[in-house]
């Protein structure tokens, strides 16, 4: 059985079809033409001349597409193109006006939408957007019924139709984007039995990919950073959402939440956000102003969307729920003027873009809608009866006769129920209160003790015992109650809505004017620096974690951080407690304030625009999924390494520590080479000491370390300051174990084998000439791009001379101390053949049976290499290996 959807506006064309997998119905955008209405449906692209922000060949792509249905909407799509076999799914918080949504469609321009048939009658604002823009997106609309929406289809797709090695990365990537799922499920249900099309299993390029023009941070890093929520206590205001929000308005605490989540990428935008905190910052009595204004704003989301839903079937509930909602447009409106006035004066474009929209012609249409039906003196009230009382009173007089009588009849009611109050408590000499509720309407309140040594006489009803108090009603009451009435104004909302689009433009501009005034408050209570500078290079000057600063009780010990394609891989070791997690938690913190809009707790900082975030922290077993930790960790460092490019910033805290030291030490060395290979700024906090020293030498690492002061093996003070190289304290853990009182001895003996595994390490640790061309490579690495920030800084003149000279002495020494290295190697080798030959001989005079094999050895080597280079025996000299470290670079 076919449904057919007639819209009544942008377009008149309507077909239906029915096949074996359910009812759809398609609608084009291009008005006067009419589909037949059986058979399969065109899936060619419609023709129109408008061009999308993409510009791409016409291609033939289904989307699906689904969102929530709270106030702040969180969008789901599903991309899949059927003429490259490609899939892409991505979840939007979006805002009420839906322009993530619309710029996604524009950019991947789908010739069919698939939309749930629910979403058109009536038209959810979504429907109606996307409606409105058919015609720039090119395509067409596709209604099918809401069960093909399915998360448990959609993870089963993925399972069966994503390559096989991506699998698992894309799982991970879409946990906890439950919309994205049930919009891949729709998409390929429909091209699967509404278009006849099947893909072969493990043959679709498939990926999740974020919002454009926003960071990406995955699930586990959102909860590891406590980024929305705190670990320990979920309704604990220390994550960082809760430092940041001092928003007046629920719009504000939305859009901060949806920023905190989804991190700018936008230069230009973030640069105006900027400009627009230090503009109240610097205009205290504009910043005042606008605080005080933003106070008197209801949940305007909340009022807007309530007036553009029509209940199909209405009832008294509805209708007095309506009335309600005109009220507090009504305040709504009004409390937007005093926006305009605060903002006058003000320097920044964002600002006053917002005062503009804020201006009184803007909301003057609406305005007068108001006021030729609700009473001047009408105001927003809280309390029920207070709000019944508005409600009823709220249309002037003459504007509905029916209304009038209805008034008149709640006045008498209203004045019969109090009468009725007073009658039985003179007759019953009982004290009586008369309340109201929406649910119960009037009802009756006794004290208990009223009735403490006698039964409550039978009049009363529907009787309630609530600790002190008893609740009841009476016959008659209840006869009141229902003579009691509310008359619509939809003809009122009708007209309202035809302003919809500049209310919610408005109260976009008041959401973020909320959220940058909450900033500005952190600021001027905060030390936080003046705004970050987006650069290439990432560079703090004290930086501090801005949620330990906040609770801590004693002053938070700040840092520095300096982070460039030379030391983009930044190795932290350090002693248990002395701040590692703290240090690269505060870097990730930092980052996604300064990619909203906010200011940072340092004394100055510069970040570059980064596009995705990675987090792996923590080393607890996953009971839910039977997980252990090393799987865990393990899967959340496959989904990095499947994601992770040049534009982004991964914390890797305690890789590998889940099972054995070896194997461990081992995956950790993989996992680095890959991390440094893909460009990314990674910080990396470990307490492999082997990692430090293996990987110090390569071209973009660089050794860092937590100092602390020692004293004579016995106690440590953790400096938490942040010092060059890896760490040089040996057995900070006996340390720390001392303070827990093991059985004595046991320390003691852990320590005697601890010098003896260090002792025997030591006597095998040399460097090679591998080690060595590495460390030059690097020394020559580092100095061009210095060369390179002084060829684009701003130093000049003798500043700038006196810079090169010193930046060319410390070359110098670092290599003629790397050559005087290379010789004492060298030496070293040439000694241990020496010794090698001497023992040889000696072996030969003694004629120990034992030997011939090892003679044989020997003389087999010795063969080999005459026949070849005498390169492979002797060192290199000097000039030799600068100049192939030379060719090298080139």
């Amino acid at each position: 059985m076919s449904n057919r959807f007639r819209p009544s506006t942008s377009y008149s064309t309507s077909a239906s079809t029915s096949y074996g997998y359910g009812d759809y119905t398609t609608t084009t955008s291009r008005p006067g033409t009419r589909r037949g209405g059986t058979g399969r449906p065109s899936t060619a692209r419609p023709r129109t001349g408008a061009s999308t922000i993409a510009r791409i060949e016409a291609q033939n792509v289904v989307c699906a597409i689904a969102e929530s249905r709270g106030i702040s909407p969180t969008v789901g799509l599903a991309f899949v193109n059927l003429d490259t076999a490609e899939a892409v799914l991505c979840q939007i918080g979006d805002s009420q006006t839906y322009v993530r949504t619309i710029h996604k469609l524009k950019v991947h321009g789908p010739s069919e939408i698939l939309i749930v048939s629910t979403a058109a009658s009536p038209k959810s604002k979504l429907f109606s957007i996307i409606e409105e823009n058919l015609e720039d997106i090119g395509s067409k609309l596709t209604l099918l019924d809401r069960r093909y929406w399915a998360e448990s289809t959609g993870y089963e797709y993925i399972q069966s139709l994503a390559f096989k090695e991506d699998v698992e990365a894309i799982k991970i990537s879409v946990t906890g984007n439950y919309y994205a799922v049930c919009c891949i499920a729709a998409a390929l249900k429909y091209i699967d039995l509404g278009l006849g099309m099947i893909f072969t299993y493990h043959s679709l390029r498939m990926r999740y990919e974020p919002s454009e023009g926003s960071m990406m941070i995955d699930v586990s890093t959102i909860h590891s950073l406590e980024l929305v929520q705190n670990l320990h206590n979920p309704k604990s205001k220390d994550c960082l959402y809760g430092l940041l929000n001092e928003t007046l308005t629920p719009m504000g605490a939305r859009l901060l939440r949806n920023n905190v989540l989804q991190p700018l990428t936008d230069a230009d935008v973030l640069t105006t956000r900027y400009a627009a905190v230090d503009d109240l910052t610097t205009k205290e009595e504009m910043f005042f102003a606008t605080r005080g204004a933003l106070k008197n704003f209801l949940d305007a989301d909340r009022i807007l969307t309530a007036l553009i839903i029509t209940p199909s079937k209405p009832t008294l509930q509805t209708t007095e729920m309506a009335i309600n909602q005109i009220i507090m447009l009504k305040h709504f409106v009004g409390s937007v003027n005093p926006i305009f006035e605060a903002l006058t004066g003000t320097g920044s474009s964002m600002l006053d873009n917002i005062r503009e929209l804020c201006a009184p012609e803007n909301v003057a249409p609406i305005q007068e809608l108001i006021d030729r039906v609700i009473n001047e003196d009408t105001t927003y009230a809280r309390q029920p009866l207070e709000l019944r009382n508005q409600r009823i009173y709220a249309v002037k007089s003459g504007v509905n006769g029916l209304l009038d009588v209805a008034r008149t009849t709640y006045k008498e009611a209203s004045e019969d129920a109090y009468q009725h109050c007073t009658e039985l408590g003179q007759e019953y000499e009982i004290q009586l209160e008369l309340k109201y509720e929406n649910a119960r309407q009037f009802y009756i309140k006794i004290p208990a003790s009223e009735i403490d040594d006698r039964d409550l006489p039978p009049i009363f009803t529907n009787v309630i015992r609530r600790k002190k108090n008893i609740e009841c009603q009476t016959l008659e009451l209840m006869k009141r109650n229902q003579k009691v009435g509310d008359q619509t104004v939809e003809n009122l909302i009708e007209e309202v809505r035809s302003h919809m689009s500049i209310m919610f433009k408005i109260c976009e501009a008041v959401a973020l004017l909320d959220m940058i005034a909450s900033f500005a408050q952190l600021v001027t209570t905060n030390d936080y620096s003046k705004p970050p500078q987006l650069t290439d290079t990432l560079a703090i000057q004290q930086g501090r974690h801005p949620i330990k600063e906040k609770i801590m009780r004693t002053k938070f010990v700040p840092n520095d951080v300096y982070s460039t394609q030379q030391t983009r891989f930044q190795i932290i070791t350090g002693c248990n407690m002395s701040g590692k997690s703290t240090y690269i938690r505060s870097v990730a913190l930092m980052v996604i304030m300064a990619q909203i809009g906010c200011y940072v707790p340092a004394t100055y900082a510069s970040f570059p625009i980064l596009h995705q975030l990675f987090a792996r922290l923590g080393m607890d077993d996953n009971i839910e999924t039977n997980v252990s930790t090393f799987a865990a960790e393990m899967r959340e460092i496959a989904s990095i390494l499947r994601n992770i490019d040049r534009r982004s910033l991964a914390i890797i805290d305690e890789l590998g520590r889940g099972t054995s030291t070896r194997d461990g030490l081992a995956i950790a060395l993989a996992i680095a080479e890959a991390l440094v290979s893909s460009k990314a700024l990674v910080w990396f906090a470990t307490h492999f000491k082997d990692l430090a020293t293996i990987m110090g030498e390569r071209a973009g690492v660089q050794n860092l370390h937590l100092a602390i002061e020692m004293e004579h093996n016995q106690s440590m003070t953790m400096l938490y300051r942040i010092t060059p190289g890896a760490v040089k304290e040996a057995n900070y853990g006996l340390t720390l174990a001392r303070v827990v009182p093991l059985p004595p001895g046991v320390v003691d003996h852990a320590a005697h084998v601890a010098h003896k595994l260090e002792a025997h390490l030591l006597k095998k640790k040399k460097a090679s000439e591998t080690v060595l061309k590495e460390k030059r490579r690097k020394l020559i690495l580092n100095l061009r791009e210095h060369l390179v920030q002084a060829h684009t800084g701003v130093l000049e003149g003798e500043v700038l001379t006196a810079w090169l000279k010193e930046l060319q002495k410390e070359f110098v020494n670092r290599m003629t101390a790397l050559e005087a290295e290379a010789s004492s190697v060298g030496q070293e080798s040439d000694d241990e053949d020496e010794v090698m030959r001497d023992r040889s001989e000696f072996d030969d005079e003694e004629e120990r049976p034992s030997t011939h094999a090892s003679q044989r050895s020997v003389m087999t080597i010795d063969s080999s290499t005459s026949a070849g280079s005498d390169s492979t025996i002797r060192p290199m000299s000097k000039a030799s290996t600068v100049r192939a470290v030379s060719d090298n670079e080139r």
